[in-house]
């Protein structure tokens, strides 16, 4: 765990994505105070999604990351017990990588984690670890 927990939420890949582009689900979300957090591994699944032709990103990828990485969101670097937290979480988890490491940022911050994914929410759910639904 940090020293100083950080405040706020953070935001699953899809969540952020959506959050900066202004879809519809997004409407409804308000983080009642700190920051929206997106952990470093989100920023290769944005790449990687252009990349493979899943995501279209104007003007491109490296200029949309670095606006969407403005306040009020900022980026949680991978760090070394963030990695090792990834590779024992509680419980019975998948093994996408990214998705460990995004959980094992929002565990590792005391944050929760604004997702629609619902193979994290159903883990979330039975280890009673804090999720905004994005969902419904």
């Amino acid at each position: 765990m940090p020293a100083d927990p950080l405040h706020g939420v953070l935001l699953d890949t899809h969540a952020w994505v959506w959050l900066i582009e202004g879809a519809p689900q997004m409407e409804a979300f308000r983080v009642a105070e700190g920051e929206q957090r997106v952990a470093a591994i989100s920023v290769w699944e944005v790449a990687m999604l252009v990349e493979k032709g899943r995501l279209a990103l104007s003007p491109n990828p490296e200029k949309w990351v670095l606006d969407a990485l403005k306040p009020p969101v900022r980026l949680v670097p991978l760090d070394l017990e963030i990695s090792l937290l990834s590779c024992r979480l509680p419980g019975t988890m998948h093994d996408d990588p990214a998705d460990r490491l995004i959980v094992a940022t929002a565990l590792w911050l005391q944050a929760p984690l604004a997702t629609a994914d619902r193979a994290i929410l159903a883990y979330a759910r039975r280890q009673r670890m804090k999720t905004v639904d994005l969902s419904r």
